[in-house]
């Protein structure tokens, strides 16, 4: 089995003025992570607005990312849906077009009944594509599904002969660190929470898989730098920057602030698609104001 370390950029699904797949920008976002130390991209997530495409969207997205990738660094694509025969469609999509690895969010509309439920639903997908690892997407606040991580990895085994490990969307530390110990430390376990990356480092995570890690990596290859250095303090004051940019770019509309903070990075994203809500007139200039008595994006690397 595969196991992915670093920082893992869940990537932006870019768009046009009015809100349609552009994939003109894939390569130069792809080539400006690698350079940046990103060591693996997470495609369809709920950063790539995977839950608003259309199946046949997602295939596109997906694709472009895995050839301008061209092998460099390892692509996860997310297939969960909720239709479970998309999934699989996405799943076995995934595997034709070199994808290193897939994952998948529960069904989020009906919602598996118990942990066995789960299991059988996420080993259905993961039939579609048997020869590629398989990361559980555990993100109870979004997917409204939240079950014992413990009993999820003494049952999963058996049905999903292909579990590499889980990306762990949660803040919950001391289950996620349950998660590390499990068999041994058999599992591959990625941090999902960008704010308290630090906590999720020290915890033992092998890596982290986030949106912000798309334009705030030289900030956070600090962290991750002076933890290894063991100055613990260098570490939580460049983890409070984070937090800071963090918690001025979410309280512009969430997502639509995180693609608008890209763009202004260098790189445009375009709008997100309802029904998420676009930034007004005036809030992307507001944003950008902010970020940058923040020291955004100049300062930053």
């Amino acid at each position: 089995m595969m196991k992915l370390t670093g920082l893992i950029a869940a990537t932006f699904t870019p768009m046009t003025d009015q809100a349609q797949i552009n994939l003109k920008p894939v390569e130069t976002i792809v080539d400006r992570l690698i350079s940046r130390g990103i060591t693996g991209l997470y495609v369809c997530g709920s950063t790539g607005e995977g839950p608003s495409l259309t199946a046949e969207e997602r295939k596109a997205v997906a694709r472009a990312y895995v050839e301008a990738a061209g092998g460099r660094i390892p692509v996860i694509v997310q297939v969960g849906h909720n239709s479970i025969e998309e999934a699989r469609a996405l799943a076995a999509h995934a595997a034709e077009i070199g994808a290193d690895a897939i994952s998948a969010v529960s069904p989020s509309y009906y919602l598996p009944e118990s942990t066995a439920v789960l299991v059988e639903t996420l080993g259905h997908i993961t039939d579609a594509a048997p020869e590629l690892p398989f990361y559980y997407y555990h993100i109870p606040k979004l997917s409204g599904l939240s079950v014992n991580m413990m009993e999820f990895l003494k049952q999963a085994p058996s049905r999903v002969p292909t579990l590499a490990g889980i990306k762990f969307s949660a803040r919950e530390i001391e289950v996620m660190q349950q998660c590390l110990a499990f068999g041994g430390g058999r599992y591959n376990i990625l941090f999902g929470v960008d704010e308290t990356l630090l906590s999720g480092l020290v915890a033992g995570a092998h890596g982290a898989v986030g949106s912000t890690y798309n334009f705030l990596s030289p900030l956070y290859q600090k962290v991750m730098r002076h933890l290894s250095e063991g100055d613990l303090e260098a570490a939580q004051r460049c983890q409070l920057q984070a937090a800071g940019i963090i918690e001025v770019i979410l309280r512009y509309h969430g997502l639509a602030g995180l693609k608008a903070a890209m763009s202004l990075s260098g790189i445009p994203c375009g709008p997100v698609r309802l029904p998420l809500t676009p930034l007004r007139p005036g809030e992307h200039s507001a944003l950008e104001k902010e970020l940058q008595v923040l020291g955004f994006p100049k300062g930053i690397g």
